[in-house]
């Protein structure tokens, strides 16, 4: 739900002594954080539009050019062969046709790049859309539940994952219901083109049982990021757009100081980002 209904109900719910202040405050939080990416979304997609609008009027302002140009040259065409007996004044006319011929070749060059831009700035937004949509379709029951939240913000789609989802407490091993999610993730990045996919791992700050397998979440958080990765292989995503990262509890999204808190950083992030041959467009 919005922030703007999350506020009242939790606010009602805190008055009436059903949920702990921490609870609220950590909702109203989350409710923040969320209302804050969404507003960024919106500004992205703005932006998109807003740079497809600007080539599709450089393109009509080009065509108006072109047509001026064409209707010059067919003028300058008829009176060049009028002029053939006037050797110094046709010879005139004849330089200008050659110039406006020049000049009507460099506006169709720039007419034909900027109509390849058009073309590539609607064929991306639509892409992005259309992997968001087709990824959110896959994972819709997940979402709902709050298992999962999508997001997608300049370019980088995200995938975010409770820990408790796929791991058990201490664990780096991925339980059945964590496979099932993966599968589904992985059957919608299948169909994914000129994107890396990395996996990221994230803790809280609780340290690790030093007796344990894992000396520090820098350990356990990589060994959970290794893990999905190679969920996701097994569920056919290519290997070669596939990479892992570990983080520990270094970028957590909320403060560690409650249950609730720490729950929200202890997470899996599966971040589609531009690839090498896509990057710089």
């Amino acid at each position: 739900m919005g922030k703007k209904l999350l506020a009242p109900l939790c606010a009602f719910v805190l008055a009436t002594g059903c949920v702990p202040q921490g609870k609220y405050d950590a909702a109203m939080q989350r409710a923040q954080t969320l209302d804050e990416q969404l507003q960024e979304e919106k500004g992205a997609r703005a932006a998109a539009d807003a740079k497809v609008r600007q080539l599709e009027e450089q393109v009509k302002g080009l065509e108006e050019k072109v047509a001026g140009l064409e209707q010059d040259q067919a003028a300058l065409s008829t009176r060049l062969n009028t002029a053939e007996a006037r050797l110094t004044a046709g010879a005139a006319e004849r330089r200008a046709l050659e110039q406006k011929n020049a000049e009507l070749t460099a506006l169709n060059e720039e007419l034909a790049s900027s109509r390849r831009k058009l073309a590539e700035a609607k064929e991306a937004l639509e892409k992005r859309s259309a992997e968001y949509e087709s990824l959110a379709k896959s994972l819709e029951k997940e979402i709902s539940e709050g298992k999962i939240e999508l997001s997608e913000l300049k370019g980088r789609m995200t995938v975010n994952l409770k820990d408790k989802i796929l791991f058990a407490s201490g664990s780096a091993r991925v339980g059945k219901e964590g496979q099932d999610a993966l599968a589904k993730i992985a059957e919608a990045l299948k169909g994914v083109q000129g994107k890396i996919i990395r996996v990221e791992g994230h803790t809280d700050d609780v340290p690790t049982d030093p007796k344990g397998p894992f000396p520090s979440n820098w350990e356990l958080s990589l060994a959970r990021s290794m893990a999905v990765v190679r969920s996701l292989q097994d569920a056919g995503v290519d290997p070669t757009v596939l990479s892992a990262a570990g983080y520990g509890p270094y970028q957590p999204i909320a403060p560690n100081d409650s249950p609730e808190n720490r729950s929200l950083n202890r997470r899996i992030e599966i971040v589609l980002a531009p690839g090498a041959a896509t990057a710089g467009r």
